[in-house]
């Protein structure tokens, strides 16, 4: 069974060892632009007055992600400096979507994306987005197919209007309902 969070759920999660030190905070998740998949979290110091430690912790190394905390077997599995953030040699620079409309290939407007959904696992990637519609609903839609991301837009298959879902409980159904959808469309192929 797959588990979806936001992504905004994860940013600030405390870092731990297996046994319990506590060695920082998620400050972002950086994603492979070419994949989707999360590539590392870049961290921060814990408490009130603490920046950004300029370390990061590749998902590889992740032991376990949590309801409460990310977990890793002890501190040798952060990186020693920050670089693993920024893009690889045959890479682009990743894109910020929070902001971003999110548009079918027909030219529908479905909204502005809030945050990201993340599937949960050995191989996160992102699943959808938190979307916030014209009439200032916030909906989930998931993602599949041919998607193509830019800094100014989200292009995703017609069919994705018609699967969405109002809370995480339902996100799953309505990914099944869109994958299932899209090998009968040759439009969306």
């Amino acid at each position: 069974m797959t588990v979806y969070m936001r992504a905004g759920e994860i940013a600030k999660k405390p870092v731990v060892t297996l046994a319990g030190d506590d060695i920082g905070q998620v400050k972002d998740l950086v994603f492979d632009s070419s994949t989707g998949d999360i590539r590392c979290f870049t961290l921060a110091g814990r408490g009130l007055l603490a920046g950004p430690l300029h370390r990061a912790l590749l998902w590889r190394n992740v032991h376990a992600l949590g309801p409460h905390a990310v977990m890793v077997r002890d501190e040798n599995a952060l990186e020693e400096d920050d670089t693993a953030a920024g893009p690889g040699e045959d890479e682009r620079a990743g894109v910020d979507v929070l902001g971003v409309a999110i548009t079918t290939r027909s030219g529908t407007r479905l909204g502005t994306v809030t945050d990201a959904v993340i599937a949960t696992g050995r191989n996160p990637a992102v699943a959808g987005y938190e979307v916030e519609t014209a009439e200032r609903r916030r909906v989930l839609l998931p993602v599949a197919g041919p998607v193509t991301v830019s800094g100014e837009r989200i292009l995703v298959p017609d069919a994705t209007a018609e699967h969405s879902a109002g809370d995480l409980g339902g996100f799953g159904a309505a990914a099944a309902g869109l994958r299932d959808h899209l090998p009968h469309d040759p439009q969306e192929g």
